[in-house]
């Protein structure tokens, strides 16, 4: 039986045109996040078969799979959510998200400041990779990664609540080469109350992820 399964998109193709056109967004979910998921079922199963036999010659790249579909599998999950047809601009206090966007502030001294910090981090990933906002629960402060495939160059704990897809299959169809246009263009589809959400539940569990104050 399949562990993880392929999340239903939260809007239909079109919602993000002309952003991201539903071309894009049918095959990006439909293919390529489903393939994240049936590598990360077909890993497990494997690992299964490795500890019923006790034969363990294959764990190094079962372990670097599971790695990669898993993580994968978790930043796609985000991403959808990440966007809304009606988003943009940036975080207020006016929309009831205030406290992400006091956080972004204390965090990168200004919005403007985080925007083009994130904004560099997803266009300049060398190959594939992503942008990502994350919770880092020992500071408990806010910080920019620029995350390698789906798991590479991560703080440990840290927890992804905006990401930036920056693997070429996200964008190639609408924007070509031009990496640096789409990352711009992501800007006008962020959904700030999911990202809001995401903060204030990192937040309030990040005591269960540590193992000492």
């Amino acid at each position: 039986m399949a562990i993880y399964t392929l999340p239903e998109l939260p809007y239909d193709y079109s919602e993000l045109a002309p952003v991201i056109s539903p071309e894009i967004i049918e095959l990006h979910h439909d293919k390529h996040h489903a393939a994240y998921v049936k590598g990360a079922n077909d890993t497990m199963e494997q690992l299964a078969e490795a500890r019923d036999k006790d034969q363990w010659g294959s764990i190094n790249g079962l372990e670097k799979n599971l790695a990669f579909h898993l993580s994968g599998h978790i930043l796609h999950s985000i991403y959808w959510h990440n966007m809304t047809g009606d988003g943009g601009g940036e975080p207020l206090e006016r929309d009831g998200v205030g406290e992400l966007a006091d956080a972004i502030a204390e965090a990168f001294g200004s919005f403007a400041g985080f925007k083009a910090q994130l904004s560099k981090a997803a266009a300049t990933t060398q190959g594939s990779g992503w942008g990502v906002l994350a919770y880092e629960p020992v500071s408990g402060r806010l910080v920019v990664e620029q995350v390698y495939d789906h798991q590479g160059n991560v703080g440990q704990g840290s927890v992804p609540i905006l990401v930036f897809d920056a693997w070429e299959h996200a964008f190639y169809l609408q924007y070509k080469n031009q990496k640096v246009d789409f990352i711009e263009a992501m800007w006008k589809v962020v959904n700030w109350q999911d990202v809001a959400r995401r903060y204030t539940a990192a937040k309030e569990r990040a005591h269960n992820l540590l193992l000492a104050p």
